[in-house]
């Protein structure tokens, strides 16, 4: 039963001038043998995740939270690397229940509630391994996501996660600003959190190894993730695993591995 503190709606005095932020890093681990086949997979991912093809992945996003486009600027770089940045603006349907209600967000695309003007940015960022004999490549996108009033954007954050090869997941909320009830009283967050991980869907969590390090007392909540298990067939490009001996793939196995964990834990580890 709920106290007479926390009702089923905030009365508030205006626009609700929250403003909530997601912003995640995600890094697709590859290895690719020759120069010829890391620079293959360079390409690849590149034209995979093309300015054209991210604007479709933002467009869904701000269905997803609600929105309408109001502005796309969108960029392919020479050699490589793709940016788009959308600013965005309340739905004019209202929602059909409550937005801020804390549950995982939908995989595909439903509008769920409303948000007033903001933005959504990504940006890619192919790399290649200095070391051409270590073989490993890696492919990075940063996405932002940013809303003010009712709707979180962590709505959105299954449906990105699902649309990227996600091995290493770095996920980022909070919520900034106040806005006031009709007694004049601030309110510093409108919706209930104690966790990012409370809105990944079960297929989700069961994927990744996850550990947070929140903030709370400053509405600051952060979220690592690192892929459980892989099959090195969808890791090795250019090649099959076949034409690879077993010593081999063990080899490339433990590479891939050391480099999410690298990633992971943000530190280089000793041979």
């Amino acid at each position: 039963m709920k106290s007479p503190e926390t009702p089923d709606k905030i009365q508030l005095h205006g626009f609700n001038n929250l403003t909530k932020s997601l912003s995640f890093n995600i890094y697709d681990i590859c290895y690719a043998k020759t120069p010829e086949h890391r620079q293959e997979y360079r390409q690849y991912v590149d034209e995979l995740y093309n300015a054209e093809r991210l604007t479709q992945i933002l467009t869904t996003v701000t269905e997803i939270v609600g929105a309408n486009i109001l502005n796309i600027a969108r960029q392919d770089y020479d050699p490589e690397g793709a940016s788009v940045t959308m600013l965005i603006a309340e739905h004019p349907i209202g929602p059909a229940e409550d937005p801020t209600k804390e549950e995982p967000g939908p995989l595909k695309e439903s509008v769920v509630a409303h948000l007033d003007k903001s933005h959504v940015t990504v940006h890619t960022y192919p790399e290649t391994h200095p070391d051409n004999e270590n073989g490993i490549s890696t492919f990075r996108v940063d996405i932002d996501v940013s809303t003010c009033g009712v709707i979180s954007p962590l709505k959105a954050l299954n449906y990105l996660i699902h649309q990227f090869d996600s091995d290493i997941v770095t996920v980022d909320y909070r919520v900034r600003g106040f806005t006031r009830d009709v007694n004049g009283r601030k309110l510093y967050i409108d919706h209930e959190i104690n966790s990012i991980q409370n809105f990944f869907l079960d297929e989700t969590l069961d994927l990744y190894e996850m550990i947070d390090v929140n903030v709370y007392q400053e509405n600051i909540f952060h979220t690592k993730m690192l892929l459980k298990d892989f099959d090195l067939d969808n890791y090795v490009f250019g090649m099959g695993v076949d034409e690879l001996s077993e010593e081999e793939q063990a080899e490339i196995s433990r590479k891939l591995r050391r480099e999410m964990l690298e990633i992971f834990y943000g530190r280089n580890m000793s041979n």
